[in-house]
């Protein structure tokens, strides 16, 4: 019987793709179904390495899937003793860890609802989301214990060495008994802290409709050694980082504490990964540390997710590792639905796209009448949802291929004096000059056109006017004679969201306050 693991053309995905397909990867089915026994308990035999955590401080902690399955299972009962009852939340604020995997997966494995929390939230981006699930546990660390503490009467737990040590004394099994629409993990995207962001719930199928995006956006197949250094507290780190490839039997790499790109770069050759998936910015921080040199990479695929990558980074990775990084696409909300098939070579990476549909998935360019636009037009991307078109609050276009492309949110659209600009575009065109390291585009308001182009740029160039001239000289010359920044600020950082995006939300919101602030 061929299984979807055995293909990886892009013919064949088309052909062979059914939901049917996708439960044959697993043990479980549409009644009885268990994320933890799926990722850990049924490869706990195989003699596999299931995790390597980098740590930023050099460190490389290995867990085995027997290893994993005995600790996660020990948890479950500890929870089972503490009274904690399944369809509880119990909230998890750790770093990757042997203490965040056994926490995660003892959770689920228990019937209770595991809630990845970041941890460099704040005190009030924590009681924001403490509150609005109700945890019956919150387990952290020791430096994150006083953050934690008595937040709505909110149990804490450390999960310390000592702990740890205590949890060996109970039974190294578990029997799960969940039922696949059982709710087991509850998701928030990231936002400020002002602002709580809805928390996706997710049920122990999600696992099974997740899995599509991993096998058509980071290629994921049997026998890969595959690495995600996105937090495991967001959607991309959690189930296409951390879930899907665990549940394929992988030996799967996370990145813990502080992000440096030269200790990435150490373990992705020291270990021999053969495929990761990143953010853009992980990519770009990579190619400004000029580091990669100094090592050999045994990459055959990879992919990138939360923006769109520039140019100049594009061909950093063509150069350094021989490959077309793949684009994959998709919202918290609505899951991955653009992809570039890694791995795929019947498929044509086209630098600068989204890709094409996942199998199984409609998704079309519409304009505001709700009309399909045609190749070359700019409207919202839309996908069908149970007969009905879902706003993804994105721009997009298509070609005349069939790609499709990134025109930006739809709140990050700069109208100026009647053109329509892309802020994702100007972003783009900026960070192809060899001194800008980050880059972000705003409009600003303008008494003759209305808005202006407003560019933040980070870079450790001194911010004269020649610089600035520079800059609005190549974006001229790139895009067109209206889209240039008129203003130019440089700045030692930019605001980002907890998942490392950009956040220009932030930018306009300060503009705005500058603008309503009086002259002294």
């Amino acid at each position: 019987m061929t299984r979807l693991t055995d293909l990886s053309l892009y013919a064949d995905a088309q052909a062979a793709f059914s939901p049917d397909k996708l439960w044959e990867l697993f043990d479980g089915n549409r009644e009885q179904f268990n994320i933890a026994h799926e990722c850990v308990d049924r490869h706990a035999g195989s003699g596999r390495d299931a995790l390597v955590v980098v740590h930023a401080d050099g460190r490389d902690e290995i867990l085995s899937y027997a290893d994993l399955a005995a600790d996660s299972s020990r948890f479950a009962h500890h929870l089972e003793s503490r009274g904690v009852q399944p369809g509880d939340r119990v909230a998890i604020m750790l770093d990757p860890s042997r203490a965040f995997y056994t926490a995660m997966f003892g959770v689920i494995k228990r019937g209770a609802i595991a809630v990845p929390l970041f941890t460099l939230f704040g005190p009030d981006g924590v009681r924001l989301r403490v509150n609005d699930c109700q945890p019956s546990l919150l387990v952290t660390n020791a430096d994150k214990a006083p953050i934690a503490n008595g937040i709505g009467g909110t149990d804490t737990l450390v999960f310390d060495d000592r702990f740890h040590q205590s949890l060996q004394a109970l039974p190294a099994h578990y029997e799960v008994r969940s039922r696949a629409d059982d709710l087991a993990v509850f998701q928030y995207t990231s936002g400020t802290t002002r602002e709580l962001p809805e928390a996706v719930k997710h049920t122990h199928k999600a696992l099974v409709t997740l899995t599509v995006a991993a096998l058509y956006g980071t290629g994921i197949r049997p026998g890969d050694r595959f690495f995600c250094p996105s937090s495991p507290a967001w959607g991309h780190g959690l189930w296409h980082g951390t879930l899907a490839p665990l549940a394929m039997g992988l030996t799967v790499g996370a990145y813990s504490g502080k992000f440096k790109p030269e200790r990435l770069l150490q373990a992705l050759s020291r270990h021999g990964f053969t495929n990761m998936s990143a953010a853009a910015t992980h990519y770009r921080m990579m190619k400004n540390c000029g580091q990669a040199d100094a090592h050999r990479f045994a990459f055959n695929k990879l992919s990138f997710t939360g923006e769109p990558i520039d140019d100049d980074t594009a061909r950093f990775i063509w150069r350094q590792f021989g490959l077309e990084v793949c684009s994959m696409y998709g919202t918290t909300e609505i899951g991955v639905v653009l992809v570039s098939y890694p791995g795929a070579k019947d498929f044509t990476v086209k630098r600068g796209s989204l890709g094409k549909p996942v199998p199984g998935t409609r998704v079309e360019v519409h304009d505001a009448a709700g009309q399909v636009c045609p190749p070359g037009v700019t409207g919202e991307l839309m996908v069908m949802r149970r007969g009905q078109w879902v706003r993804t609050k994105d721009l997009g276009r298509t070609d005349a291929d069939g790609y499709f492309y990134h025109g930006g949110r739809a709140d990050d659209v700069i109208i100026s004096a009647g053109w329509t600009m892309s802020a994702v575009e100007i972003e783009n065109v900026m960070l192809m000059h060899p001194d800008v390291f980050e880059a972000a585009a705003i409009g600003v308001p303008d008494e003759l056109r209305g808005q202006v182009v407003k560019a933040f740029v980070v870079s450790a160039r001194a911010g004269d006017e020649a610089f600035t001239d520079e800059i609005q000289s190549l974006v001229r010359e790139k895009l067109s004679q209206h889209e240039y920044p008129r203003h130019v600020a440089f700045v030692p950082e930019l605001p980002k969201t907890p998942a490392g995006k950009v956040h220009r939300k932030v930018l306009r919101q300060r503009e705005l306050e500058q603008s309503l602030t009086p002259a002294h």
